[in-house]
């Protein structure tokens, strides 16, 4: 070998397959796997509860009939109902494929939907910044800066409730729109770089935009259209939450309104419109009948300051991002818009909107972990700033959070643990599917649904089901239970919708034409067979 020949190291050990190179994982990587782990253990040892009854039911009738499912929780034609999304379709056919029910659907779908949500805030905090510890401390912001009131609610995702709604399609719509933010700002942004990286906006090279798998901007645009098209599907409220990011993203970020600007956002919308349109199920533009849901979700607006105030520690971090975009931020945008909707929500008296709540805190919480996630030294109002938010983050785990992963047997203290409903499986195993039950329990008629009988009365409002009729077999289920109630009064109800279980707790009568089939030792509950 010549002197002046270049000497060639040998490679040793798995650094040879690659190329003498071994990547490490990211710290999102790795604290993201732990946090799934976690999570998804916790999610699995709390009996589901509260909506999940309905979210099983939904699984049941499709798995009985995919194509033409019967209304989720009565024995009644379910065409039009929004229950029916391209979500609930696929658990649908995957219980059809498997055998499994409608509940070990739900709690299965549990860490699928932590996961969607998880590569969600990695997309979404990484168009942010580049800083890789910022979608640790968005995680971190997102789970525990929260209030010290426990705020439980399908779309809220502190720990707490995360152990209960994790199976829901909400948190599955709410992981896809945070995927939807993160492409939209790529494409707004144009290739430039992010202001955190050390270089001015403008300073970066301008890139051709190619989408996912190499897809041209074209077939780019038309991929994240269809992806608002199936939020909107899953979940119309969280989609109007994700629209408004959308919004924010392209009024702070989109430079040079060209014709073929314009028409690449006109594709996005008009391909998300025609996905949301040609869905068979339901009608997901058809406006509601009335405003019958809007007094369920009036509790979202009570309590607020104890629920969301910890939150409130990053606002300071979205002062600093308006100042610095004179006011174009995207964060900032969004918060303001998000703001606005709650508010209208309260003023007419449309309370549905405050469902987008979850996602209001969204802004000041990630503004928050992109300040805290800047290269030290840091300049004396971030060290404030960062132990403002480590304390608040401890008030907030300690306060309401904790019970979520600390187990009653390894808990010191006695934290607050997530509810834990009863099951209904002794009353299943005796009703036949499909069959109708008149019950008078909170738990029950949130529950029973979901093992494959139908209610007499559907506890929930459905675009399915005219809304004065369910509230008439709500009268005459009451007429029904009330004790003066006549053995005629209640054959005539037992007719009218064939009527075939009582589930009653312990607290009213058995009624003296039925006949008692099983009881439970829990609950004190008793099922009687009438008709």
């Amino acid at each position: 070998m010549s002197a002046g020949s270049p000497v060639r190291r040998s490679v040793r050990g798995a650094s040879a397959l690659r190329g003498g190179r071994i990547r490490r994982p990211t710290p999102y990587q790795v604290f993201g796997f732990l946090f799934w782990l976690v999570m998804s253990l916790a999610y699995w040892r709390v009996p589901l509860c509260c909506d999940a009854g309905q979210h099983a039911a939904v699984v049941e009738r499709l798995k009985s009939h995919l194509l033409q499912p019967r209304h989720p929780l009565a024995d009644l034609p379910g065409a039009g109902s929004p229950s029916y999304s391209p979500y609930a379709v696929a658990q649908g056919a995957f219980a059809r494929l498997t055998g499994l029910g409608g509940w070990e659907v739900v709690r299965l779908a549990g860490p699928l939907n932590l996961l969607v949500l998880l590569t969600g805030i990695g997309r979404f905090v990484r168009v942010l910044t580049p800083r890789q510890w910022a979608p640790v401390l968005a995680l971190a912001a997102m789970t525990l800066l929260w209030g010290t009131e426990r705020a439980w609610w399908s779309g809220y995702l502190g720990l707490m409730s995360m152990t209960g709604n994790l199976g829901y399609p909400s948190t599955f719509a709410i992981g896809l729109t945070f995927w939807a933010w993160g492409l939209t700002g790529r494409r707004a942004r144009g290739g430039t770089p992010s202001p955190e990286d050390g270089r001015p906006q403008g300073a970066g090279r301008a890139v051709r935009y190619v989408g996912p798998s190499g897809l041209p901007w074209a077939g780019g645009y038309a991929v994240l259209g269809a992806l608002y098209g199936l939020i909107l599907l899953t979940h119309p409220i969280m989609a109007l939450a994700a629209v408004l990011g959308a919004v924010a993203f392209v009024a702070g970020w989109q430079r040079g309104w060209s014709a073929a600007v314009v028409g690449r956002w006109a594709l996005a919308v008009t391909t998300a419109v025609l996905v949301a349109a040609c869905w068979p199920y339901f009608d997901v533009f058809a406006p509601a009948a009335d405003g019958s849901a809007d007094a369920t979700h009036r509790t979202l607006y009570l309590g607020l300051g104890g629920h969301f105030w910890l939150a409130l520690l990053g606002v300071p971090a979205l002062w600093l991002r308006a100042r610095r975009s004179s006011g174009r931020d995207p964060l900032v945008l969004l918060f303001a818009l998000d703001c606005l909707v709650v508010a209208y929500g309260w003023v007419s008296g449309h309370y549905t909107y405050g469902q987008i709540l979850g996602l209001t805190l969204v802004p000041p919480q990630f503004a928050l972990a992109v300040e805290l996630a800047a290269p030290r030294p840091w300049e004396g109002w971030r060290r404030v700033l960062g132990g403002a938010a480590a304390a608040g983050a401890c008030v907030g785990f300690l306060a309401v959070q904790a019970g979520a992963v600390v187990p009653r047997a390894l808990d010191p203290v006695g934290f607050a643990q997530p509810p834990r409903w009863p099951t209904y499986e002794w009353a299943a195993r005796h009703i036949g599917r499909g069959e109708v039950v008149i019950t008078d329990g909170y738990h029950a008629v949130h529950t029973i649904a979901g093992y494959g009988p139908n209610l007499a009365a559907p506890v929930r409002p459905d675009a399915a089901l005219d809304e004065r009729e369910r509230l008439r077999r709500l009268a005459d289920v009451r007429a029904y239970l009330a004790t003066a109630s006549t053995r005629a009064e209640r054959s005539a109800v037992v007719h009218r919708y064939h009527v075939r279980w009582l589930l009653l707790t312990r607290w009213h009568r058995v009624p003296e034409e039925a006949v008692v089939v099983a009881w439970s030792g829990r609950t004190g509950e008793v099922l009687a067979r009438v008709g």
